[in-house]
């Protein structure tokens, strides 16, 4: 763990001005201010932001979408969270600066002295080292733009360290606690794909982004592991920032600011002083207060068209379906489980989905459904004649979030998630209910006929249980 340094009221001097951004103040605030009037925003305030941290020429035009949406807006305190490079790894934690202030070319933001310390009163992860603020740039490249936008607001900054769910949940409640009854923006900072081609950057930040936008911290981190099993040349990591916008999108859901959007995405191969051979990925994200839009009668009808389409496609060798509808809930990413059965007995044809959101709700149901009709190892491939014969059921899961105890699932309103170790199942909300389960029952069977543990897991300290819900429809003869 970085050590703290002796002094208070210190001044942090820049540590990259003039080569991520401009050292001289004349010409900082004219790119600045450049980004912004190309940049546009929404009347809804936000409570939490995303915004990349990579040399202005590259990722500045997307960092203004961030920062525009701040622009005037009255607060009680902004809280900047970043990490260090090289040693995030290393420790446990956040280290937060107590006060003084940090200086850029537009002059010194000041530290919101008065909310770091109750930050720090709110959680024993926060401790008052600075080493691993020293030289770090991921939060030095947010204030020029703050400066902007908000003139002389103070500002807290805090360095995640090591980026588990553990450590970013304790942070994200520390932080809840800390602003309860204020009005105060967080801005997480991070870059997405490091150094694949241009092609390969945007396909695996799509997902990445799905991810961030679903709310899910386990689809995040399930994605960020991928990494390494996704054939895409030089992916050196999806994102480099994941402890700040995990415990970005914990703070998001604790306070209820469950609406995301996306405001900007490009890589660096987007601007002329970058190539398309090597690049580097960014967002610009917003979390809003109040729920995610909810599925219409009219959406639901269109998953089910889709996902009837995608049977008789599919098994045409045809062109699967494209969206019909421009519905904002069709647009979220989530994650869907599809069932199929045969006709008029109900008996189990194919059953696939997937547990993270990796696209719009609509592109996993399209994907899903293909699976469950060729891919369920439980049943030959589903045939073309069998179609009109087949009835289709469709789950879209609320984000997993970790049960407190086993005492926290409801029958026939939670599906769960149990994972130990390298051992991991699920079961959808309907599933102990069609089989007349209780609670303990519901739990026994999951751990040992879709995790592979002992019938009792669920019992242990050591095993985590992730419950969801799930909105279920069906078509109607």
């Amino acid at each position: 763990m970085p050590t703290a340094r002796a002094g208070s009221h210190a001044i942090r001097p820049p540590a990259v001005a003039g080569t991520f951004y401009p050292a001289d103040p004349i010409e900082l605030t004219r790119m600045i201010d450049g980004y912004l009037a190309q940049a546009t925003t929404s009347e809804i305030e936000p409570s939490i932001l995303i915004a990349p941290h990579a040399g202005y020429v590259y990722s500045g035009p997307v960092a203004a979408f961030t920062f525009k949406a701040l622009a005037g807006r009255a607060c009680d305190g902004v809280i900047v969270l970043g990490f260090n490079h090289a040693q995030s790894y290393e420790f446990d934690g956040a280290s937060i600066w107590l006060d003084g202030a940090w200086r850029t070319p537009l002059g010194d933001a000041p530290i919101d002295s008065a909310l770091a310390r109750s930050i720090r009163s709110a959680e024993d992860s926060f401790y008052t080292g600075r080493d691993a603020h020293a030289t770090e740039h991921s939060i030095e490249v947010m204030l020029p733009f703050l400066q902007r936008v908000l003139p002389g607001q103070s500002f807290v900054p805090v360095s995640i360290g090591r980026p588990t769910l553990d450590n970013c949940r304790a942070l994200a409640d520390g932080l809840a606690r800390a602003i309860e009854g204020k009005t105060i923006f967080v801005v997480a900072s991070t870059d997405l794909s490091h150094y694949p081609p241009y092609e390969g950057a945007v396909m695996v930040d799509r997902e990445t982004v799905a991810a961030v936008l679903s709310l899910d911290p386990l689809a995040l981190e399930a994605i960020v592991e991928d990494v390494h099993r996704r054939d895409v040349p030089n992916l050196y990591t999806r994102m480099c920032g994941q402890g700040p916008v995990l415990t970005a999108m914990m703070l998001a859901r604790r306070i209820g600011a469950e609406r995301a959007e996306l405001l900007r995405y490009s890589n660096s191969g987007d601007v002329p002083e970058g190539g398309r051979d090597r690049v580097v990925g960014y967002a610009a994200i917003e979390f809003s207060k109040g729920a995610p839009p909810a599925l219409t009668d009219a959406d639901r009808a269109e998953l089910l068209r889709i996902a009837r389409a995608t049977l008789v496609a599919n098994a045409e060798n045809q062109p699967w379906p494209e969206l019909r509808a421009d519905s904002p809930a069709l647009r979220q990413p989530r994650a869907t489980f599809v069932t199929l059965r045969r006709k008029p007995s109900g008996e189990l044809r194919g059953c696939r989905g997937e547990v993270f959101a990796r696209s719009e709700v609509w592109e996993s149901v399209r994907r899903v459904t293909v699976l469950s009709a060729v891919d369920d190892p439980r049943f030959v491939p589903l045939q073309a004649h069998e179609i009109p014969d087949t009835h289709i059921e469709i789950s879209v899961l609320s984000p997993l979030r970790q049960a407190a105890s086993p005492e926290e699932v409801v029958v026939g309103r939670h599906g769960v998630l149990v994972r130990r170790g390298g051992h991991g199942g699920l079961f959808l909300p309907q599933v102990p209910v069609e089989q007349g389960w209780d609670r303990e029952t519901y739990l026994d069977v999951l751990c040992e006929m879709k995790a592979g543990l002992p019938r009792d897991a669920w019992r242990k300290p050591d095993t985590h249980l992730y419950i969801f819900e799930a909105e279920v429809f069906e078509e109607h003869e």
